[in-house]
């Protein structure tokens, strides 16, 4: 952490619980708070909606527009909370370029866990056939990347517990 501010970065593969975790985190923490797949432009939303995974260059200008809004609550002295797949290690490094409150929670689970949930999920632009892709594109974070890995299984609360315990040393908010 930066001393300053923390931006807890909530990230992983579609389905693995990134925005109930997020929600449950910011319930506890009362951070200002963004959807990264709110963020997509329309051009990413058609197309994951039609069954196509991103490329890197469709990937660009939505990870410029999360690490902006990133700088924003860094400039404000506000910690804050965002979920974004950040599935590449280069796309991380977006994220946290010059934005050193950066702090990543990879949240992880069984494949079979994540395609129940896609499969009984409505509403979203990212359809379950794109699942694989993702788990093929996923980077694990690397040991000098900041931030933690854990499991997003089991009850929301309890995910909680384990992402603020292994963030700070007292095991109180981050």
């Amino acid at each position: 952490m930066n001393g300053k501010t923390t931006t807890l970065v909530v990230m992983g593969v579609s389905g693995v619980g990134k925005s109930t975790v997020a929600a449950e985190l910011v319930r506890r923490t009362g951070w200002p708070f963004a959807e990264g797949d709110d963020l997509h432009p329309e051009p990413n939303r058609r197309k994951m909606a039609a069954g196509h995974p991103l490329t890197d260059d469709d990937r660009w200008p939505w990870l410029r527009l999360v690490a902006g809004w990133i700088g924003e609550q860094e400039a404000a002295g506000r910690d804050a909370v965002v979920t974004c797949s950040a599935l590449r290690r280069r796309y991380r490094d977006v994220l946290r370029d010059g934005h050193p409150s950066v702090r990543f929670v990879h949240l992880q689970a069984a494949p079979g866990a994540i395609a129940g949930r896609l499969a009984t999920r409505r509403g979203h632009y990212m359809p379950a056939s794109l699942l694989q892709s993702q788990l093929d594109t996923l980077e694990p974070l690397e040991p000098d990347e900041p931030g933690i890995t854990v499991s997003g299984e089991g009850d929301p609360g309890a995910v909680v517990d384990r992402v603020l315990t292994e963030l700070t040393p007292t095991g109180g908010a981050a």
